[in-house]
């Protein structure tokens, strides 16, 4: 098969793009977009991001100590959009993108309460590493929206519209391919590759069942200012079918971009 070799460079994708929440006593609230975030350890709970030190939030995590990782849904990004290009220098972007300030225990700063997980985090180590440094943290709490949760008390995490950033595009999750374990389990009768499709084939399913009361053909109106928003359309049969996911038709930085979304 053949391949093309490029220079190094950062090809990990898909990547949870994220808004990292900020804030020194007595200012108001920052959020800034971050692609370079991850867990590191389970135990003890432990996160890293990673910023560029001439951005606006860089100081202010680096004098706190603290910051929380908010996790971004089709609801949220044209503001994770926005805040990965705008600087908290010039707007405030809380006001801006219409995001509801919520407090986090364990943290000063506070999470944005349209997050369906708001983490809280402590900062213990900085490293300078080039382009950016990387600020490794304990987590120290977890939030998790309660509209995600199902009638019998269980998070339904993959059913909020998680976003993920890929090669300067924004994507939602696509189809289940299975779950954690599903390649080793034993299905009497059937052989290993009968038993995979059935398992990606009952998750999808699964998944689109879930869904479909909820969230099929529903559009979510974004507030975006006072005289500016923007629609973006949900359809849970297609986002199922579609094993890419679907994709906003928003690449990076298009938030601010002049077109009809933005006068």
């Amino acid at each position: 098969m053949a391949r093309e070799d490029f220079k190094p460079g950062n090809m990990l994708y898909p990547l949870p793009a994220v808004l990292v929440s900020c804030q020194r006593p007595g200012e108001k609230p920052n959020a800034l977009t971050i692609a370079w975030a991850g867990t590191i350890c389970s135990d003890p709970a432990m996160v890293s991001i990673s910023i560029r030190p001439s951005r606006y939030s860089y100081d202010i995590i680096n004098e706190t100590k603290e910051f929380v990782i908010n996790l971004v849904n089709d609801d949220l990004v044209f503001a994770a959009d926005y805040c990965g290009v705008k600087s908290g220098k010039d707007v405030d972007k809380f006001k801006e993108m219409k995001l509801t300030p919520v407090e986090i225990n364990g943290v000063s700063c506070p999470g944005i309460d349209e997050s369906p997980v708001c983490i809280g985090c402590k900062v213990v180590e900085v490293k300078k590493l080039g382009t950016h440094d990387m600020f490794i943290a304990n987590v120290v709490s977890v939030s998790a929206n309660k509209k995600y949760m199902d009638e019998k008390g269980k998070f339904e995490l993959n059913s909020s519209g998680l976003m993920v950033y890929s090669h300067g595009d924004y994507f939602t999750l696509g189809e289940s391919l299975g779950s954690f374990g599903y390649s080793v389990r034993k299905n009497s009768g059937k052989k290993s590759g009968e038993s995979t499709n059935k398992s990606a084939n009952n998750n999808a399913s699964d998944k689109a069942s879930r869904n479909a009361n909820k969230n099929t053909s529903k559009s979510a109106s974004i507030s975006v200012s006072k005289s500016t928003s923007i629609n973006v359309r949900k359809n849970t049969s297609k986002n199922v079918s579609d094993k890419s996911g679907k994709n906003f038709g928003k690449n990076f930085g298009k938030s601010i971009r002049k077109n009809k979304y933005n006068k």
